[in-house]
């Protein structure tokens, strides 16, 4: 989707899956499975012709990360299948669902306030370039 983005920043037009597959190392079938999603999900449009491709569905900056997801993944957050709120259980985990719910709210704040274009510019959102300060944001655990 960022390759597609910056071809619309350039104007440059259709890119077509070879270019997608060869510039991003990825199986060709991979991405015609991907690009469906994204075609049913109206984040991208195919163009025929010789010079055809794909470009974007709609601005640049109208396309959040978390439209990506969903369109690719389903929803942002699942657990057991269920979403979270749908969740329930019993004993000392009863609270749990709580906790799933925060889990997606979380995800919601940084991926769909992310778009396109903010990724592409670098000009992230103000909450996410916080998140990125945590002290132990970049190591793993």
């Amino acid at each position: 989707m960022l390759i597609l983005a910056e071809a619309d920043e350039q104007g440059s037009g259709p890119v077509s899956i070879d270019t997608l597959s060869t510039r991003q190392e990825l199986p060709r079938k991979f991405l015609e499975a991907i690009f469906a999603d994204l075609r049913r999900a109206d984040l991208v449009l195919s163009r025929r012709g010789a010079r055809g491709g794909y470009v974007l569905g709609r601005e640049r900056a109208r396309i959040s990360v978390g439209d990506v997801f969903r369109a690719v993944d389903g929803p942002l957050a699942e657990v057991r299948g269920l979403r979270p709120h749908e969740t329930a259980y019993e004993g000392v985990a009863t609270h749990l669902p709580s906790l799933w719910v925060a889990v997606r709210a979380s995800l919601r704040e940084v991926l769909d306030e992310t778009s396109l274009d903010d990724l592409l510019t670098g000009d992230l959102p103000d909450r996410v370039r916080q998140l990125l300060t945590v002290p132990d944001a970049w190591q793993n655990r």
